[in-house]
């Protein structure tokens, strides 16, 4: 394709700017062409230069214009070729070292599942705040028959990724502003969540008794920890002597078939000592002799871990069995909405409550708070339990 010079004058400091003609199909086309100096380049120190082409010299004068300022002002970005998509890749690969393995596999879900088939082939420095807020609309309400809806909090989910990622896009000066800070997010109602009423605790204790599991569940409804932690508990974070437990890590598996067992920090990485009731250092005085005659009876088959909570041949605890196995306990008391998280729930927004009607000092001390709700709530199921006592 044959192009050639137009040699005419040009408009006054404008002398970086060509009028050129190029043939194409036997067709003669004219636009203007200008070049800017962007860099240099850091090896050779030869300067890197940009080409802006338009129909007009004004055109191409006012692009030329705005150029220069951005790289006066050390604003300017040089166009790519990057996909949204292509972004994503290497934000996963290479900057979500410092967040949890379970984290890092939620945050590729979302994009595999929802970013990527909306916005992945958008090229990252054409990409716009109203196809973000199109996706987010879309995901909420899908016009595509057979597809489900979203719920707010998924979107928002959603959201926190894409905006993570974009800010560090940002940082790395592939883009100039975050894109996602102007959309409009979906309001989340607050559901309460479903617990346990004060006759289904009873029932629940009752319902345990002699459970394989009966020593977990007790321990998780008395101390308010966390499925994971709990199921991550070694012996050496029990003091029996002391009556405390040092909850520093929680158990976790990774999500792929055949993922294996792994130890992550706490939530919020915060470790903590609770202050235990001797009511619940002698569940684990009884959790620990279930286990040495497990220990015995599966001889040469035990695996060593030191947990306090596992398999009958020592292996990890799976905490989807103590949810799985718990579900079908609640499901035939007739409470099949109950969650596994609701056992921790007295120990966080009810004890105020009771602190209230007992009117106990509101300590700042999580430890005191523990110890002080397992003495309340075991006071309140021995009047259950003892009809003679009169309150």
């Amino acid at each position: 394709m044959p192009r050639k010079k137009d040699m005419g004058r040009n408009a006054n400091g404008l002398g970086n700017i060509r009028k050129k003609t190029v043939t194409k199909n036997g067709k003669q086309y004219t636009y203007w062409e200008a070049r800017c100096t962007v860099g240099y380049d850091p090896g050779t120190g030869k300067q890197i230069q940009k080409s802006i082409s338009g129909k007009t010299q004004k055109e191409v004068a006012q692009k030329l214009k705005e150029m220069a300022l951005q790289v006066d002002q050390g604003s300017y970005k040089a166009p790519s070729r990057m996909t949204l998509k292509d972004w994503l890749e290497i934000w996963q690969k290479d900057y979500l070292s410092d967040v949890k393995e379970s984290t890092a596999y939620l945050y590729g879900r979302n994009i595999a599942l929802y970013i990527i088939p909306h916005l992945g082939a958008v090229k990252l420095d054409k990409l716009t705040t109203h196809q973000i807020q199109s996706m987010y609309n879309d995901l909420l309400h899908p016009e595509e028959e057979g597809v489900n809806p979203l719920s707010p909090k998924t979107v928002r989910n959603i959201h926190g990724v894409l905006h993570k990622a974009l800010g560090q896009a940002v940082e790395d000066k592939h883009l100039r502003f975050n894109l996602s800070e102007a959309c409009k997010l979906p309001k989340v109602e607050e559901r309460e969540m479903p617990t346990f009423e004060d006759n289904q605790v009873l029932d629940f204790l009752k319902a345990i008794e002699g459970h394989p599991y009966e020593y977990l569940y007790k321990v998780a409804l008395f101390t308010g920890i966390r499925r994971g932690e709990l199921l991550g508990v070694t012996w050496d974070c029990v003091d029996l002597e002391k009556g405390t437990l040092f909850v520093k890590k929680q158990i976790q598996k990774k999500r792929q078939k055949g993922g294996k067992y792994y130890f992550d920090s706490t939530k919020n990485s915060k470790d903590r000592t609770l202050v235990l009731a001797p009511s619940i250092v002698e569940l684990f005085r009884l959790q620990k002799n279930k286990q040495d005659a497990m220990r015995a009876k599966a001889g040469d088959k035990w695996v060593e871990h030191n947990m306090v909570f596992t398999r009958d041949n020592g292996f990890y605890f799976s905490p989807s069995t103590a949810y799985n196995a718990f579900k079908r306990v609640v499901t035939k008391m007739g409470a099949p909405d109950i969650r596994f998280h609701a056992l921790r729930h007295p120990n966080v927004k009810p004890k105020t409550q009771i602190f209230s009607i007992t009117k106990i000092p509101d300590y700042h001390d999580k430890t005191i708070q523990d110890f002080c709700f397992v003495f309340l709530l075991l006071i309140k199921l021995l009047i259950h339990y003892v009809p003679l006592i009169n309150v």
